[in-house]
């Protein structure tokens, strides 16, 4: 019970960190921030991968996926850093497109109760690499503010799928443990299967 208990709640945080990793691919998207765009990708295998181990009982996926939530964790530190100008890092670097780039984050323009207005340039000057300057007033939080709330809530989502990701390992562990006597009787590798199995299903099997 323990285990069916830990694994639906892991696959339930699984499930809403691919919703909450999509959502912020979709506006780092919009905000052509190429360095979060590349860790977001990642992050979405490695929880496709968690996901895949907890329902199909493969504790090795498990494993990589409470690895990946680890750095994770450290990679939204990085960012909320970044976005408060802790440790020499400033906001309005360019690090995060690579420097290829003078795009900020999407939120800078689009924030809630932003107004965003356009001061083009004189057209004796404007050339088609020319930029119009803009202003953006009126909002309710700051850019920064807001990315740093989407980090927090990766660090708590993903502190709680490395908890859970560790118990069910254990659990599975533990249960494939109990049933490995079983092995003598079957002659197939038992930790493919699910140690609820009763001696009826096992019999089954061998037959089979």
């Amino acid at each position: 019970m323990g285990c069916c208990s830990g694994r639906c709640t892991l696959i339930f945080i699984c499930t809403l960190q691919l919703v909450l990793a999509l959502e912020r691919q979709v506006f780092d998207f919009l905000g052509y921030q190429w360095a979060p765009i590349l860790a977001n990708f990642f992050h979405i295998i490695a929880v496709i991968l968690g996901l895949f181990g907890t329902i199909q009982y493969r504790p090795r996926y498990i494993v990589a996926y409470t690895v990946w939530a680890a750095l994770w964790v450290a990679w939204n530190v990085f960012i909320i850093c970044f976005y408060l100008d802790v440790g020499g890092l400033s906001k309005d670097s360019d690090l995060l497109t690579f420097n290829i780039s003078a795009h900020h984050s999407w939120w800078s323009e689009h924030g809630p109760g932003c107004v965003r207005g356009e001061m083009p340039q004189a057209a004796g000057g404007r050339t088609t690499e020319s930029h119009s300057y803009i202003t953006v007033m009126g909002c309710f939080m700051d850019y920064q503010y807001i990315e740093v709330l989407h980090s927090a809530a990766q660090i708590l989502v993903a502190l709680l799928g490395f908890v859970y990701g560790c118990y069910v390992v254990s659990a599975i562990t533990e249960e494939e443990d109990s049933c490995e006597s079983l092995d003598t009787h079957t002659h197939t590798h038992t930790h493919t299967y699910r140690c609820a199995l009763t001696h009826t299903d096992v019999a089954e099997n061998s037959r089979n």
